[in-house]
């Protein structure tokens, strides 16, 4: 029965006599970089009896749910009524009053759309105490976070149920509720655990040291998740903080962002076989919750042994010295519990680049013109008719103002804050992305689009917003968009960026009637980076320049706004963490800095790179161990998606190892291909590609093609099979299924060992599309 936050009730959070003296408190530095320390008016000085009650605290949220994504801006979590047009079930909790008797009450809320003076109040609710309303409705004044006055109750028993009632399903928000005999309203503080909370809470004036880490890692996303389980797995003793009760960020059953990039390839294609482990293979974004697995994600950290596990802890300040972190500060979001977490190196895998900000780390953000968040929805059709209530406080919306959610769901371009503050202004972006899917919604239930809609009702809408680009902390290289499609080889590339430079900026079709604030996006694509192999993103991007201990990975490392567009994919995000987890077990081992992995180390690290994400030991200072349940290794361009050459008798060369000549385009759409997809040309396009190798041994040979038929290939696709004395010339009907399992027979050839063999396809009067897949010299026998 907790009176406040986590308190026992023989600690009641009052000063039944009068406020205790002012005690000195550690400084909570928010993210806009300023010291604030609460000094309370006199007024306080005087007696008082007085209850705090934050609202996270409750024992039985109901159907309310615990927002975290503000904390930095307005001071706290707070609980959500994220209804979807329903009100949710009420929120309770028992508290203890000090005594009986008249007390004024205050709730620390806000009219979430007075900022824009929207009509409506949508965010109503009540607190009921003992079942009863207080006679204020909440959620209807204030455009920013404030303590509402709600008159004046009488308490006649000392234990108390209180109650958050919603009143409309439209995200309500409530902070705290103070109870005071005196009527003075309390301190309005945006201070992350002010003073004035902590001693109403009667939380400990020290936090609780956790110290004797290798590595913390702030931020449990995809960089978060692979920078524990890479550094654990080398033997660093990790933590692992992150602010929601769920792994995954973005990547989570809370975002849906489906995990993109490809991993398992290029120069080192061992880097990603960690994140094959955890990541999801959602269908499409957004994708329904369970296709994000978060109970996989935890369930694979749990069972690392080197990392303990902090979730719904909040990181909001850094101590330094020098150029060097000594402690990062975490609260409990649902207790206010202060942690400082001690290690030898920190990662910053928060995506807005905080812990890197509060050191004081070099950083950049571009001023205009940003990716913004998105905050993507789902639908669905019922067999009845299912009514949805008017939304007055809504973008003022009609079909022909955004894009039709087709397939049931409302996709990644739901998208605004291009030109907002994403820190500051976090919580407005994502209001304002509320607004616009309400709004939306209103016009296909109750306006123009109402007739085809009866049946429609909303399954999902994300509350916690999906940002894509804040601060980006410099390294001692800053990737440019140049380096990628110039494809600049730096000694210390490592982590394959296959994403094309994709940038997000508002899309002028659905802009007219919100010039100040679009919430529909483009994606504005420069697709000249290798989608295949992957341009190797530099470990140099991966620590901070000036920060001597710090990592970084995620979207936070050291590139410009352009290059961001092709290394903020999911599944890149988790390769940097792998990486930056190996050279911490460096750093460990070789009690040196992240900078000294790259100039002194880097043969270690290279070696360390080749090795299996499995690849384990205990500590540093052990031998590594392979399991036998480690990942086969990829090649350069990842595991084939077709039938592995490797695999099958003889020899076989792939098209990807075959010279070409022409206009050849890749396809993997008729599936039975070998390796990683197939060639095509047109006929009489002068294309030509040649099958080159060796023979093993000296013997008979028959030769064979692999290709995919289809009507508009070719039906007399010219084929020449050459070795040492021996030319053979043949056509292939390549509308007709290959008879043998995809292969067909071209010809047969005598051989001695090393003898060189061809086989050229071509396009001269094919009659129809050429394919070229594989060609196969199998022994005869």
């Amino acid at each position: 029965m907790p009176v406040a936050k986590n308190c026992p009730p023989t600690k009641t959070l009052v000063n039944p006599r009068g406020s205790a003296p002012h005690r000195r408190s550690t400084t909570a530095i928010a993210v806009t970089c300023m010291a604030i320390c609460w000094a309370l008016p006199p007024s306080w000085a005087t007696e008082d009896v007085h209850l705090l009650v934050e609202a996270e605290s409750f024992e039985d949220p109901g159907g309310w749910v615990l927002d975290t994504q503000f904390i930095n801006t307005m001071g706290s979590p707070y609980l959500l009524a994220h209804g979807l047009g329903r009100p949710v079930a009420d929120a309770t909790t028992v508290v203890e009053f000090p005594e009986v008797g008249d007390y004024y009450v205050f709730v620390r809320t806000k009219d979430w759309v007075a900022q824009w003076k929207a009509p409506g109040q949508p965010g109503r609710f009540q607190v009921l105490i003992d079942g009863r309303p207080i006679a204020e409705t909440f959620g209807t004044r204030g455009a920013d976070w404030f303590w509402h006055p709600g008159g004046k109750v009488t308490i006649t028993e000392r234990r108390v149920r209180l109650a958050l009632h919603d009143l409309t399903g439209f995200d309500g928000r409530c902070d705290a509720i103070y109870f005071s005999k005196s009527g003075e309203p309390p301190p309005d503080s945006n201070a992350i655990l002010s003073p004035w909370r902590k001693r109403l809470l009667n939380l400990p004036e020290a936090p609780q040291v956790l110290d004797g880490y290798h590595l913390v890692v702030i931020g449990g996303g995809y960089a978060g998740i692979g920078a524990a389980l890479s550094a654990a797995r080398m033997g660093c003793k990790v933590a692992l903080v992150q602010n929601r009760p769920v792994l995954g960020g973005n990547g989570s059953s809370e975002v849906r962002v489906w995990s993109q990039g490809l991993i398992r390839r290029g120069k080192y294609p061992r880097i990603g076989e960690i994140v094959e482990e955890f990541c999801d293979h959602a269908t499409k974004s957004p994708g329904r919750y369970e296709e994000f697995e978060d109970a996989k994600k935890e369930f694979i950290v749990r069972a690392e042994s080197n990392i303990d596990l902090f979730l719904n802890h909040h990181a909001y300040r850094v101590d330094t010295e020098g150029a060097r972190i000594t402690g990062v500060y975490a609260f409990d979001t649902r207790t206010g519990e202060e942690k400082r977490f001690v290690g030898e190196l920190y990662a910053d895998c928060t995506g807005h680049g905080t812990i890197g900000y509060l050191a004081g780390a070099d950083w950049e953000m571009t001023p205009k013109g940003r990716m913004g968040m998105s905050n993507m929805w789902a639908w669905a059709e019922a067999d009845e008719p299912v009514a949805f209530p008017e939304t007055p406080w809504a973008l003022d919306l009609t079909m022909d103002d955004f894009p039709y959610p087709r397939d049931h769901h409302g996709q990644w371009f739901w998208e605004s804050g291009f030109d907002k503050d994403p820190i500051t202004e976090a919580e407005s972006i994502r209001d304002w992305n509320l607004r616009a899917v309400f709004g939306a919604w209103n016009a296909m239930k109750n306006k123009d689009g109402a007739a085809e809609h009866r049946h429609a009702y909303l399954t999902w809408v994300a509350y916690i917003g999906g940002p894509r680009e804040s601060r980006r902390l410099m390294g001692d290289i800053i990737l440019t968009q140049d380096d990628i499609v110039q494809k600049v080889d730096y000694p210390d590339g490592c982590v394959p960026s296959t994403w094309s430079i994709d940038l997000h900026e508002p899309k002028q079709q659905y802009a007219k009637k919100f010039p100040d604030n679009p919430f529909i996006s483009i994606a504005v694509h420069d697709r000249r980076v290798d989608r295949n192999y992957g341009y190797p993103v530099p470990y140099r991007c991966f620590y901070s320049r000036n920060i001597e201990n710090l990592f970084m990975a995620g979207r936070c490392i050291s590139v410009t706004h352009e290059a961001l567009g092709t290394t903020r994919v999911m599944k890149t995000c988790g390769m940097m963490g792998e990486v930056v987890g190996r050279a911490a077990s460096i750093c460990v081992l070789h009690d040196c800095s992240p900078r000294d992995v790259y100039q002194r180390y880097w043969p270690e690290m290279d070696r360390l790179l080749q090795l299996p994400g499995k690849a384990r030991r205990p500590t540093v200072h052990d031998p590594i161990v392979i399991p036998d349940d480690a990942l086969p290794l990829a090649g350069p361009y990842g595991l084939p998606t077709g039938t592995p050459s490797a695999t099958l008798p003889g020899v076989v060369i792939d098209d990807r190892q075959a010279v070409k000549k022409g206009p050849w385009t890749a396809g993997d759409g008729l599936k039975g291909y070998i390796d990683y997809g197939y060639l095509y040309a047109s006929a009489d396009s002068g294309a030509s590609i040649v099958f080159q190798a060796q023979a093993p041994e000296a013997g008979a040979y028959v030769v064979r093609l692999a290709y995919g038929a289809h009507p508009n290939r070719g039906t007399r696709v010219p084929v020449v099979i050459e070795s040492p004395g021996q030319t053979m010339e043949t056509a292939v009907d390549m509308t007709k299924p290959p008879p043998d399992s995809g292969w067909i027979e071209i010809g047969r050839i005598d051989a001695n060992i090393g003898d060189p063999l061809r086989v050229t396809i071509g396009t001269e009067r094919a009659g129809g599309i050429t394919h070229a897949d594989a060609v196969q010299w199998l022994p005869a026998n």
